[in-house]
Parts: structure tokens; sequence; C-alpha cells
């Protein structure tokens, strides 16, 4: 099935379609910089654009980066205060007028992963964490997802949220080298590994990327992987969700 994927993050938005049998890309992804602020109506409007833009009319999937529950964010997450309680696939079907299956895009993301990337046919606990402006995860079992596992929203000792302190935006914020940047990294692969024993952790998000530069500063006994489907996983992984929802 021919869907198109929409994957809307903290610095841009992302588009392609996807054949859902095989995660292949069918189309150039197209990108368009999220905009600031990030408010509801302004979001929608790119997604407009995106769905314009590849002439689709059909139904879309689409990744978003908070907590979302029947189509609804229940925390605002990092891109605007004012989405807070939003109905989001009702938003998006408004101003498009078209339906829209919407989850969280650490989820999604894993849903890619773990039916054709990484942890394909992996048993036990996979955690798929995306490390971005913010920090998402995504927990499954014997490859069911167990939606809406908030690791970024744990507190740091300091008090803040994790994500705070360990994404890649707090890198970029405070000007880390990668090594510094990776301790505080690993100190959050040692929780994960001593609260839920995966059997693998995928990573994903831009700085996945440069993994195996980083890899040497990882101590925690965690069997670590990067995303197969690397910064495309959300795309693919939303496009996904709206197959199996339709």
């Amino acid at each position: 099935m021919k869907i198109l994927g929409i994957d809307i993050g903290g610095t841009g938005i992302k588009g392609a379609v996807v054949n859902t049998k095989t995660g292949e890309l069918l189309t150039e992804r197209f990108r368009i910089p999220t905009p600031q602020p990030a408010t509801p109506e302004a979001v929608a409007n790119v997604v407009k654009e995106m769905i314009a833009y590849f002439n689709w009319k059909k139904a879309v999937g689409c990744s978003f980066p908070t907590t979302i529950v029947n189509g609804k964010c229940i925390h605002s997450g990092n891109l605007s205060p004012d989405w807070l309680d939003v109905r989001v696939d009702k938003l998006f079907k408004k101003v498009c007028k078209l339906p829209f299956f919407i989850s969280n895009d650490a989820d999604l993301a894993g849903l890619a992963e773990v039916s054709l990337g990484a942890a394909k046919k992996e048993k036990g606990v996979v955690i798929v964490v995306t490390i971005g402006t913010g920090i998402g995860s995504g927990l499954f079992f014997n490859g069911k997802l167990i939606p809406n596992l908030e690791i970024g929203k744990m507190l740091h000792t300091n008090g803040e949220i994790i994500e705070f302190h360990t994404a890649d935006s707090a890198r970029k914020r405070e000007d880390l080298s990668l090594e510094a940047w990776a301790k505080r990294f690993d100190a959050l692969l040692e929780y994960i590994r001593l609260v839920y024993t995966p059997s693998l952790v995928v990573l994903g998000g831009g700085i996945s990327k440069k993994y195996s530069t980083f890899k040497p500063y990882l101590k925690a006994n965690v069997k670590v992987k990067v995303a197969q489907f690397k910064n495309n996983a959300g795309i693919i992984g939303a496009a996904m969700y709206a197959s199996k929802k339709m």
C-alpha cells in the first residue's frame, strides 16, 4: 500500500510517499522548516503545504512529538504550550480535508524498526530512543507496541526532566563536545538498563548518524543498534500506522 507519511519534529516537518510493505520511500523526502512559534495553526498550515506538494488525496499517517491518546495531545511537548488538549487528527483533517492517523513519533519510528528494520524479529523488550529536540521513546515487547512511554520526561538529579540535559538540543545549546554529551546519554542508557532490562535499544534521530564516533563513550551494558531507517523511521512508521488503522 502507498501512503503519505509525515514526521513532525521540532526543527523540521518531513514527508514522503511510502510503500508500507517494504518501508521503501517511493518519492524523494520533502522537508519544510517547523514554523516558529510552532502553534497548532502554523503547523497545520505547513502540513497543508506538504499535502499540496505531493498532490495527495487520500489518508495520511503522521508522527507527532508528544504523547497522543486517541488523536489528542495530552502533553504540550516541545512545539508550543498551545498544543495541550488539541485533537491533532481533527485539526489536520479540518485544514487539509483529508483523514489523518496520528500517534507519538518515537512509537511510530519504533513501529518501522520493529516491523522492518533494526529490531525485526527481536524478542523480549525493545526500546527505541529518538534523540533530537527532545528524547522520544517507544516500548515494544515481542514486537507489540506498548504506547506512550516517555523516558525523556523522567526527572534528572537537578529536578528538571532529563531530556533538557540529554537531548541533542542540549548538546547544541551548551556547546558540548560529542564525548561530553555521550557521557550524559550513557547515564540515561544505564537507567534504561536498570529499569527495563531491554534485549535491545535502537537509537534514532539525527545524532544517531554519529553513533560510530560516540559509541566508545557508552559504557552501559546494553545491546545498541542504530535505526536502520535512520531519520526516515518516523515517516515510514507513520505511513505503516495509517495502513494498519485503515
